[in-house]
């Protein structure tokens, strides 16, 4: 036979389920004098030493599984596996596999536990039953193995199963168990374990039921302390006897629910302590013990569930400030396991669960709860409270919005849970974390809902940014007073990523409660404070922020941004990064080729117009010349605009451009400014062609003279405009999406919040929120096909009924270049 060599990873199964990686190799199969037997031997491609070298045996039950990997029990407790690079190593592997064992190469598991000889199945269906050995102390060798020979068919299993229900033989063999132990009889007990650990290999409920009875499970567990492979048996029975206490924090009334508890605790601990961990061939064979702990569960809910009586008990000691903080402790942690029990309830009966602690007024509890000092109470109603929110957060949000009509901000439930998050004491913020998935899970709108009558994101929303968000914002606004970080060590940056990641979230989902609140609160420039960060998480997240905001392509924000000099720390971050090729560096110059891609025409000015001296230098990427060339095509398309408007005519009068021709024409469809079509215009579909070109001309002259006229304007303040760099005292703001407006700020130190012309609210004037409706954001239009597509936003609908009240308040130089 020649040998086949394959590149393989060798795994072993540790004691924790998980697989270890034994090295890299190449695998070859051949005969080995000293196993007497063809063999799979592993050569470590690194120095050829041998990783594994393992007897194909007859009778070992081999899996072939997702083509590339062959996996094998070696001895009891110690699996192997193969994890083939290519799929045909396997197949060849397998095949030297299955000829050993004179197998179908076709099958995937060579042992197949009901792949029987013809005459083995006949045997076994003619046979009525399995007799089982009498249960005596001389026979308990031959009990073993006849369990032992059973469990590879499942016919013969059957039938072992049946013989052991039928004739009562667990409890003799329980009794046999105490004559052993008083005889001190260590192989009798070695045998024992055998057979027990066999039976709960058998899978079935009605032993099981036999085993976890009041009488036998004891027994049970002390036969399974005997493990023939421990020098010592282990003291199981005396840690649930003596060790583990049962505290009863309400009296149960219920005897039968008290023994199922009981039970259940067992059982738990048998599976996870008392048995040795399954091989892989079987792990499902204790499925049963799996649904027998299950259905339990089930059963203890329910019946604690119908205990009015307990569950009104429970609730009020929680909430009594008479309870001592032991016993308080003793009842958050038995309603955290209530809870986490709960889990294992069908959909329906969860929401009955769910439904029962709410009428009991679950939710004021974990109020009072998590007002307490005690740090271990409140981590337990934190768990509880998550269960709360992942199960139903439109719940949780009807609460807090009635709660707010009668209770200050302070002891709101939200802000309970936003001041734990900001005061958790853990150097991971480990707690904080979780606190933060949960507020997230709480403002995501995509799980609110919406009704007839009210719509949950427009109520909840209002409500979280008038009574919570500055609670949440306080240690950033706090931390971000000075031009750097007031104070910057880990813990404090951890913290503030986390906020930041809450707030970057609410910038993508909430539109314009958080457009207003950055705008008011001039939010975007405290964060950009963190850039100065010595962490380069913190710095990074506040760049992401900026980012996501960017992202948008909103002209409010893009005014907000250009009337502050926000980029200005970002440039600044960029240079004192210097040279370093790392993700800030990255993450920067994305920014920037962003705002080129999508040629973001006012923010593509003002980066050139206040910062390109600093980044001219910039040449190992060509986004800041390509920056630099798109502010240059915007000029030119001011400087002459004749060429642009016959562009505009070329383009609207485009009977159909099919996939062919949109590559070709991308970049001047692209580049060319769609945004000079003036409020009222007519777009001209090719369905209109056939006018007279008269008719089409004229609306394009009127056109061509007002733009000559705004040309002219624009011009002189562009000569009174220095566009050297940042230290000019003024600059240009240029409006896209239909406009073409210029705003002179007198000098930077009358962007501060408060002052006249800062970035207010969309409702003060001169606000980047406030544009009058002669000049309001025109719908980017797209023609393609024939088609026109109008883009709409409708955030800034409610905006337009304030304008012309706006437009009064302006200054008179901005009112005049508004109006132009």
């Amino acid at each position: 036979m020649t040998d086949t060599r394959r590149r393989v990873k060798v795994y072993t199964l540790n004691e924790d389920r998980q697989w270890d990686d034994r090295g890299t190799g190449h695998v070859s199969s051949g005969y080995v004098e000293r196993l007497k037997g063809m063999s799979l031997l592993v050569r470590a491609e690194s120095d050829g030493s041998l990783l594994l070298e393992s007897k194909i045996n007859p009778n070992t039950a081999y899996q072939k599984q997702q083509d590339t990997l062959i996996v094998w029990s070696e001895a009891e407790n110690y699996d192997l596996a193969l994890s083939f690079q290519e799929k045909a190593g396997c197949d060849e592997i397998w095949e030297k596999i299955c000829q050993v064992q004179g197998k179908d190469p076709s099958v995937d598991i060579t042992q197949d536990l009901v792949d029987e000889s013809e005459e083995e199945r006949f045997d076994d269906m003619s046979s009525p039953g399995l007799e089982l050995p009498s249960c005596e102390l001389s026979r308990l060798e031959e009990i073993a193995e006849l369990v032992a020979s059973s469990l590879p068919s499942p016919l013969r299993r059957e039938k072992l199963a049946l013989a052991l229900e039928n004739e009562g033989y667990i409890k003799k063999l329980l009794e046999l168990f105490h004559v052993c132990e008083d005889l001190e009889n260590i192989e009798g007990l070695h045998h024992l374990y055998e057979i027990i650990k066999g039976i709960f290999l058998l899978n079935r409920t009605a032993l099981f039921e036999v085993m976890f009875s009041e009488e036998c499970i004891m027994d049970v567990i002390g036969c399974l302390e005997y493990d023939p492979a421990l020098s010592q048996p282990r003291k199981h029975r005396e840690f649930l006897t003596k060790t583990a206490k049962f505290k009863e924090v309400i009296p149960i009334s219920d005897p039968e629910l008290k023994q199922k508890i009981h039970q259940t605790y067992r059982v738990q601990y048998i599976q996870d302590m008392v048995l040795p961990t399954p091989s892989v061939f079987e792990e499902n064979m204790l499925s049963t013990l799996h649904s027998f702990i299950f259905f339990n569960k089930v059963e203890i809910v329910g019946m604690l569930q119908e205990d009015e009586k307990f569950l009104t008990d429970l609730f009020a000691q929680l909430t009594d400030e008479a309870t001592d903080e032991e016993k308080r402790q003793e009842l958050v942690n038995f309603l955290k396991e209530f809870c986490a029990f709960s889990q294992t309830l069908q959909p329906q009966n969860r929401d009955a669960f769910f439904k029962t602690l709410s009428n009991m007024g679950i939710l004021p509890a974990l109020e009072v709860i998590l007002g307490m000092d005690d740090t271990q109470v409140r981590s337990a109603a934190t768990d509880i409270f998550s269960y709360l929110v992942e199960y139903n957060p439109s719940m949780v949000r009807e609460f807090v919005m009635q709660e707010a009509q009668q209770n200050d901000d302070d002891i709101l439930l939200i802000n309970l849970i936003i001041e734990h998050m900001i005061c958790d004491t853990d150097p991971e913020l480990g707690g904080a974390v979780q606190l933060m998935g949960l507020l997230r899970t709480l403002v995501d709108p995509e799980n609110m809902l919406a009704t007839s009558n009210k719509t949950e994101k427009t109520e909840f929303l209002g409500f979280f940014y008038k009574h919570c968000m500055h609670v949440l914002t306080a240690p950033l606004l706090a931390n971000t007073t000075e031009d750097k970080p007031s104070k910057d060590d880990f813990q404090t940056a951890q913290l503030l990523a986390l906020v930041l990641e809450l707030l970057t979230f609410c910038v993508e989902h909430h539109t314009y409660h958080i457009k207003n609140y950055i705008i008011n609160k001039d939010i975007l420039r405290r964060v950009l404070v963190l850039m100065a960060s010595k962490h380069a998480f913190l710095a990074l997240c506040a760049l992401r922020f900026k980012r996501k905001i960017i992202g948008l392509k909103d002209e409010f924000y893009n005014r907000y941004i250009m009337k502050s000099f926000l980029f200005e720390p970002v440039v600044k971050a960029f240079l004192n990064n210097g040279s370093r090729y790392n993700l800030m560096n990255s993450a920067i110059i994305e920014m920037f080729e962003f705002i080129r891609v999508e040629d973001i025409k006012s923010l593509t000015a003002h980066v050139i117009e206040n910062y390109w001296k600093a980044l001219e230098d910039v040449d190992y990427v060509q986004t800041f010349k390509g920056l630099k060339l798109r502010f240059e095509q915007q000029r030119e398309r001011q400087d002459n605009p004749k060429l642009d408007s016959m562009r505009s005519i070329l383009r609207n009068h485009r009977y159909r451009r099919d996939a062919r021709t949109l590559e070709d024409e991308e970049e001047m469809w692209f580049n060319a400014d769609e945004d000079d079509m003036e409020d009222g215009e007519a777009v001209v579909s090719p369905s209109d062609k056939a006018k007279n070109d008269d008719d089409i001309m004229d609306p394009i002259s009127k056109f061509m003279e007002r733009k000559k006229l705004k040309e002219s304007e624009e011009k002189e303040v562009l000569l009174k405009t220095n566009l050297s760099g940042r230290q000019s005292p003024s600059f240009k703001l240029s409006l896209s999406s239909g406009t073409k407006t210029n705003l002179t700020s007198q000098s930077p130190a009358t962007n501060l919040p408060g002052s006249p012309g800062s970035p207010g609210s969309p409702g003060s004037p001169g606000s980047p929120g406030s544009v009058p409706k002669n000049t309001s954001q025109t719908a980017a239009i797209t023609t393609k096909g024939g088609l026109v597509g109008l883009v709409d936003y409708p955030d800034d609908d409610e905006d337009d009924d304030e304008d012309e009240d706006k437009e009064d308040m302006l200054p008179l130089s901005k009112k005049a270049k508004f109006e132009s």
